[in-house]
């Protein structure tokens, strides 16, 4: 007798003789003689009685056939064929449909998920038919019932889904200095320490092109001018050796003298020693420029994961005050002024510049003059974005200024929001580790289901109720992925397990990453923050006061909630504020069919980010400043806070320091500003000219405005989905 049923996606489920009824019932409907019951039931009796304890849905429906052949019925049974073969037909058909319109390159939100991804190129589309492949795959075998069906109701999203069968993590911060100094061994190749500054660069981009390889999500370095300064000292000796062969000078004594800044200067009117110490100086500068123009060049055009995505990479910098570090720091900043190619502004790395008072921020800090640049190259080139270290949960307690490793204490960012810096299961750093995964929660669904109920506190209790009840689903989903992730080994991961990942170093090839990975974070985010307020109470946190106190008291129970999971499952849980790009459309799709257009939550393409001010709202910097300022220190997964200027930034650079200085005032954690900048896709021409449509350089239409999708930009809109598009379109300048 048959008791279970194994389905095609190899779930078990209990069996259920309605099913069998309904499909001969169907069929018999569409032939003359029409229903019959009593055999109807017959047949589902003999079924039930003949068959295994366990049965596959093929072997069920086979019986069922066979059963009909003998009846005398046979023509319900032709009918009963048929329909089994459009079945077949309509579940292929789907998958056919989706790859043709990979195959085709359309420009669909399938094609267009990820827009730093060609998903048009060969390599773009074999990665979007593996994705879209393995999906399924981890929903009908990885997921438990509970995140399966949370998944599929349109309550959570598990973000890099398509790597979960990999084993793969997150990101992680670079410890650059294991690399540059020790070497690595990457693919059938053997990379030596660097002894030059273009060498470092060099191992830079590879150290980055090679991580990405074996992790899914993106690469930082959390201190690019502590790591490079000692070659720029190694070069600066170098060139001092040069110009000992050619003079027959000697030089020993400068090889190991302070100087004091590394600046270009003429050589008119120096003698000697000094002017072999300028000559050297000027040589090095020359060398450290085009060691950083070479650095973001390659950036910008290797490829990693088979070759349709340029690294996603990003470089925290700022805050080191010796000579060779501010040497490495200026010239960065200029190469990143001048652009690449014909002067575009270059996607990557996302650079991030680490604002502290008394270092990097202020008039006669040490590296103020190099502030007021990073100031004016963001006003024309986006980056760098800012990293706040003096927001109260980003200071540490052992930072002192005297230490030459201090960046161990400093918090360092990614472009792709993710923060990593408390640690219950080894040292708070950023360096050498890690997201391992996140998800997000779709909070705005739960408050949906809430509308109905006329009391608004009880209304606001079920909200939380069901919110209660989501976060346990999502902790216990990473925690699932985590137990997945850790029978890893090393030899998996033979860059991030040897030289990366915090503690790795004790690790054997054979055997499993366990011991190291619960360094890591887990994150649980959110978006639609803006909705799910309209949805429980008619305003945004924007808006209303009393919005506002419900956004931070949501927010701040998912931070309690997280804490607690931390205990429960002994992970470093965090709160996540989800940059969502691919998943701002999705998840109102979905909520807008099954609860139709609602003004002001899903009439629009996408939810607002995570708990940002809606795009489309009009506000001044400053008040957008007062409202998500107080959520930063609520999502340590991650977080940033845009501004929209309008205007030729390039004119004012004092708008960019305007808005660091909100940050520093409102405890803000990380941000970074917008602005209009043209870009000719024909031959790179830049400008700001509001409207522009005809290229003055070249005469092409071909004009796009480069813009940032999430926490980093896109060489053109082309390649982003329906809903970021629809989000652009809103967006309106704060003033």
């Amino acid at each position: 007798m048959i008791q279970t049923v194994r389905k095609r996606d190899g779930r078990i489920v209990g069996y259920n003789e309605e099913k069998i009824k309904a499909a001969i019932r169907k069929a018999m409907f569409q032939t003359e003689k029409g229903e019959d019951e009593a055999l109807i039931q017959k047949i589902t009796d003999r079924i039930s009685m003949r068959g295994r304890e366990q049965m596959t849905v093929e072997e069920i429906q086979d019986m069922v056939e066979l059963e009909l052949m003998n009846s005398p019925r046979k023509e319900v049974a032709k009918k009963y064929i048929a329909y089994r073969d459009q079945r077949s037909i309509a579940r292929r058909s789907k998958t056919k449909a989706m790859f043709l319109e990979i195959i085709e390159a359309k420009n669909t939100d399938i094609t267009r998920e990820n827009a730093n991804m060609n998903a048009d190129s060969p390599a773009g589309m074999m990665m979007k038919f593996a994705s879209e492949s393995t999906k399924p795959f981890v929903d009908d075998y990885l997921l438990s019932p509970a995140a399966r069906e949370a998944v599929k109701e349109n309550y959570l999203h598990i973000h890099d889904k398509d790597y979960y069968p990999t084993k793969s993590l997150t990101c992680v911060q670079h410890p650059l200095d294991h690399i540059l100094n020790g070497g690595f061994m990457a693919g059938h190749g053997e990379s030596r320490p660097a002894k030059r500054i273009e060498t470092a660069s060099v191992i830079a981009c590879i150290s980055m092109e090679t991580a990405q390889n074996e992790m899914h999500g993106g690469q930082a370095i959390p201190a690019f001018d502590f790591y490079m300064a000692p070659f720029v000292r190694s070069s600066y000796k170098e060139e001092l050796k040069y110009i000992e062969q050619m003079t027959g000078q000697n030089l020993s004594e400068l090889y190991d003298a302070p100087v004091d800044d590394y600046v270009t200067r003429p050589l008119d009117g120096l003698t000697g020693i000094l002017r072999a110490r300028q000559h050297a100086i000027n040589r090095t500068v020359s060398r450290v420029h085009q060691a950083m123009e070479a650095f973001i060049h390659n950036m910008n055009t290797i490829h990693s994961r088979g070759g349709n995505q340029v690294v996603f990479s990003s470089i925290n910098y700022g805050t080191d005050t010796s000579a060779e570090g501010r040497c490495v720091i200026r010239e960065l900043l200029e190469s990143t002024y001048r652009g690449v190619g014909n002067g575009a502004t270059a996607i990557f790395p996302i650079q991030i510049w680490k604002k502290k008072k008394g270092v990097s921020y202020l008039p006669g800090d040490p590296n103020y003059d190099l502030y007021c640049l990073a100031c004016k190259v963001t006003a024309r080139r986006f980056f760098p974005n800012f990293v706040n270290l003096d927001a109260t949960f980003n200071q540490h307690e052992k930072w002192d200024s005297n230490d030459p490793k201090r960046y161990m204490y400093e918090i360092a960012t990614m472009g792709c929001r993710t923060r990593v810096f408390e640690n219950r299961f080894g040292p708070k750093t950023s360096v050498g580790r890690g997201n391992l995964s996140f998800s997000t929660i779709n909070i705005v669904k739960l408050a949906l289901e809430c509308r109905d109920i006329k009391d608004k506190e009880a209304r606001i209790n079920a909200f939380f109720a069901k919110l209660d009840n989501l976060l346990e689903v999502t902790a216990k989903q990473l925690d699932d992925r985590y137990q997945f992730q850790k029978t890893a080994y090393v030899k998996q991961f033979q860059l991030l397990m040897s030289k990366l990942w915090i503690g790795a170093e004790n690790l054997g090839e054979n055997d499993t990453i366990e011991s190291v990975i619960n360094q890591g974070t887990l994150g649980i985010g959110f978006i639609g923050l803006a909705e799910c307020l309209i949805a429980l109470i008619g305003k945004h946190h924007g808006e209303s006061e009393e919005a506002q106190e419900l956004g931070l008291r949501i927010v701040t129970y998912m931070r309690d909630c997280v804490n607690e999971f931390s205990t429960r499952y002994q992970h470093n849980y965090s709160v996540l504020a989800t940059p969502a790009e691919g998943l701002a459309g999705r998840f109102t799709r979905g909520d807008r069919k099954k609860f139709g257009i609602i003004p002001g939550i899903t009439d629009k393409d996408y939810y607002t980010n995570s708990n940002h001010v809606p795009v489309y709202y009009h506000c001044s910097p400053r008040h957008k400043a007062e409202i998500e300022g107080p959520y930063h220190e609520l999502t340590r997964g991650g977080h940033i806070f845009y501004v929209e200027i309008d205007g030729d930034a390039t004119h004012n650079p004092e708008a960019i320091m305007n808005i660091v200085d909100l940050m520093d005032k409102y405890n803000i954690g990380y941000g970074s500003v917008n602005h209009n900048r043209n870009r000719c896709m024909h031959c790179g021409y830049e400008d700001a000219t509001e409207g522009l449509e005809v290229c003055p350089k070249c005469g092409s239409t071909d004009i796009d405005t480069l813009q940032r999708i999430t926490g980093y930009l896109v060489g053109t809109t082309e390649r982003w989905n329906s809903g970021k598009l629809a989000e652009l379109r809103d967006r309106v300048v704060h003033k």
